[in-house]
C-alpha cells in the first residue's frame, strides 16, 4: 500500500465526523414545529367561535317568523329577507342546472376521450387557473356577457350563468379526479363482455364516481351562495318588494342583503345583517347536508 492510499484511509473517519445528529436540538425543533401548528389552529378556531357567538347573540333577537315572511323596510323593526331567500333558492337552483351537467361532460371529455395533446395540456391548465380567478372577474364577465351582449338584463338567469361559470372550473377538477379514481378493471371487465366506449361510461364510470362528482358540487354551491362581487357586478338589486317568479325576473340574495345592511349606519340593521348571516348559514348548511345524505347513500347503494 502506498503512502498515498494511507493517508486517504486515515482521513475518511474525520471527514465522517463531519456530520454530528444533534438528536436533541432536532427533536426541540420538531416540538417548536408542532406547537405552531396546533397554535394556529386554535387561533382560528378560537377567531371562529368568537365571531359565531357574536352573531348569535346579535341576530337570535331578531330571528323569528316576521323576519323571514317579510320584505326589506326602511325600518329595522318591519325588515325581513323573504325576497333574498327565494331570489338564493332560484339562483342556486338554475345555477346548478347549467353547471353540473356541463361540468360533468367536461371532465368525461378531458378524462376519457382527450389525448396528450398541445390543445388538452392547454384546455387543462387554463381549468386549473381559472379555479383560482377572483370572483370579482367573473362578475365583470357575466356583466359584459350576459347582461349587454345577450341582453338578459338584472334577472335570475343573468345571475344563474355568472355563478355557473364561477363554479364550472370547481365541478370539472373534481370530476375528473373522480373519473380518474374508478378502478380500471372495471372498464377492463365491462370491454371484456363486448361494451363500447360510452356504454363503460354511463353504465360503469360514472355511478362509480358519481359520489365525488357530487362532492365537487357541493363545495361549489358552498362556494357559489356566499359570493357577492359578482353579482354586484352585474347588478343584483339590494331593495327588493317580490318574489321572483321567472328566470328573467329581477333578484336579490342573502348575501347581497347583508352587505346592503352592513353598510347603512343604524345598529339595528348591522343586527339584522347578524340573523340574515345565521339563515344564510343554515340555507347553507341544509344543502350541504343534503348533498352529503345523497353521497352516502349512493356510495352505500354501490
Amino acid at each position: 500500500m502506498s503512502v498515498g492510499e494511507l493517508t486517504t484511509i486515515e482521513k475518511e473517519p474525520a471527514r465522517g465526523n463531519l456530520f454530528r445528529p444533534n438528536m436533541a436540538a432536532r427533536k426541540m425543533r420538531s416540538y417548536v414545529f408542532v406547537a405552531l401548528g396546533l397554535g394556529s389552529i386554535v387561533f382560528g378556531l378560537l377567531t371562529l367561535v368568537v365571531l359565531l357567538v357574536d352573531i348569535f347573540i346579535k341576530g337570535m333577537p331578531w330571528l323569528d317568523w316576521q323576519f323571514l315572511t317579510s320584505f326589506d323596510s326602511r325600518f329595522p323593526e318591519k325588515a325581513g329577507i323573504k325576497a333574498a331567500i327565494f331570489g338564493t333558492l332560484y339562483m342556486m337552483f338554475f345555477t346548478i342546472l347549467f353547471s353540473l351537467p356541463l361540468g360533468i361532460m367536461s371532465a368525461i371529455y378531458l378524462e376519457e376521450y382527450a389525448g396528450e395533446g398541445k390543445l388538452n395540456r392547454l384546455i387543462e391548465v387554463n381549468i386549473s387557473n381559472l379555479a383560482g380567478v377572483p370572483s370579482i372577474i367573473y362578475g365583470l364577465l357575466g356583466l359584459q356577457l350576459f347582461v349587454r351582449w345577450f341582453a338578459l338584463e338584472r334577472s335570475v338567469i343573468a345571475g344563474s350563468l355568472t355563478m355557473a361559470l364561477l363554479v364550472l372550473p370547481i365541478i370539472i377538477v373534481a370530476g375528473r379526479e373522480s373519473i380518474r379514481a374508478v378502478p380500471s378493471g372495471i372498464r377492463d371487465a365491462s370491454y371484456a363482455v363486448g361494451a363500447t366506449k360510452w356504454q363503460t361510461i354511463w353504465h360503469h364510470v360514472l355511478p362509480n364516481a358519481f359520489p365525488g362528482i357530487l362532492t365537487g358540487n357541493i363545495l361549489a354551491a358552498s362556494r357559489a351562495i356566499g359570493e357577492t362581487a359578482p353579482l354586484i357586478m352585474i347588478g343584483a338589486l339590494t331593495f327588493v318588494l317580490f318574489t321572483p317568479n321567472n328566470p328573467m325576473d329581477t333578484f336579490t340574495v342573502l348575501p347581497i342583503v347583508i352587505f346592503n345592511w352592513t353598510s347603512k349606519a343604524q345598529a339595528e340593521f348591522h343586527d339584522l345583517a347578524s340573523a340574515g348571516i345565521l339563515v344564510l348559514m343554515v340555507v347553507l348548511l341544509t344543502t350541504n347536508s343534503v348533498a352529503i345524505w345523497l353521497r352516502y347513500r349512493l356510495r352505500k347503494n354501490r
